[in-house]
């Protein structure tokens, strides 16, 4: 097994074991395009539906050096939650790293090319959506060793809530509204859709062009999350979070332990 195999091995069943990871699980990886080579690996080997994408922005200098300014990161289906009333929903955080974003969530009508301007991914998508993106890793220093470090272990995702419908997204100025995110009733963190890079569709005409770069082409009902919005904020098992949009879209989760304790049915 090369260590690009050994490393997605070790991750994947790390996640699955809740087991945290003190260290990187081999030679970390130089380029973005190793790191994405990790994370098919790891994609292969978990052998799990993926049903959406997750975005990340590298900011400068890092950009520069990686030679992009977003990373991606796929959201398997069985960890995508639909809630189907104003309550919370419990979302599973792993105990190694674990953190929440608020995020446009994009569900895609069909594949984008991979020529697609911003304007244009507008049309390849049928439903935007308010969300909550939960970030988690086994890897303590997930967020702490470089983009390509985030990219080989799934971009650093564990699941995704998906929140109401946001009326007129597409219009002009339909985006155009704050939003906050609070952790057990504290607002840690504040931000508007206009101060990300070029925007989720933005976000969306990146992850095409890279999708097609991968040969792993998008399909119609993935969801893509977008990017952070308020920023990346960690949190520990057992917090409630509440993101909002605006002053009447609003969504919650509470974050559970990732394994059942032991006897429990």
């Amino acid at each position: 097994m090369s260590h690009h195999g050994g490393i997605a091995r070790t991750f994947v069943d790390a996640r699955l074991r809740d087991a945290v990871l003190r260290a990187y699980p081999g030679p970390l990886p130089q380029s973005l395009a190793e790191a994405y080579q990790i994370q098919a690996e790891a994609i292969a080997y978990a052998g799990r539906a993926v049903g959406g994408w997750k975005l990340g922005r590298i900011r400068w200098p890092e950009a520069g050096v990686f030679g992009a300014e977003r990373l991606a990161g796929p959201i398997f289906s069985d960890a995508i939650s639909f809630p189907d009333s104003a309550e919370p929903v419990a979302m599973q955080v792993l105990t190694g790293f674990a953190a929440v974003e608020a995020e446009i969530l994009l569900r895609l009508s069909a594949a984008p090319p991979p020529d697609i301007s911003v304007e244009g991914a507008r049309d390849f998508v049928d439903q935007v959506r308010f969300g909550i993106e939960i970030a988690s890793s086994p890897f303590v220093g997930i967020n702490q060793n470089g983009p390509a470090v985030t990219v080989s272990d799934f971009g650093n995702n564990f699941g995704l809530v998906v929140g109401p419908l946001i009326p007129d997204a597409k219009a002009p100025g339909g985006l155009d509204r704050p939003v906050a995110l609070a952790i057990d009733g504290v607002t840690i963190g504040e931000g508007l859709v206009a101060d990300m890079l070029d925007g989720p569709f933005g976000s969306l005409a990146f992850l095409a062009r890279l999708m097609a770069e991968r040969g792993m082409p998008l399909e119609a009902g993935q969801w893509i999350s977008s990017g952070a919005i308020t920023g990346v904020h960690p949190v520990r098992q057992g917090q409630h979070v509440r993101a909002t949009f605006g002053d009447d879209i609003a969504i919650e989760c509470t974050t559970t332990p990732a394994l059942l304790p032991e006897g429990a049915q």
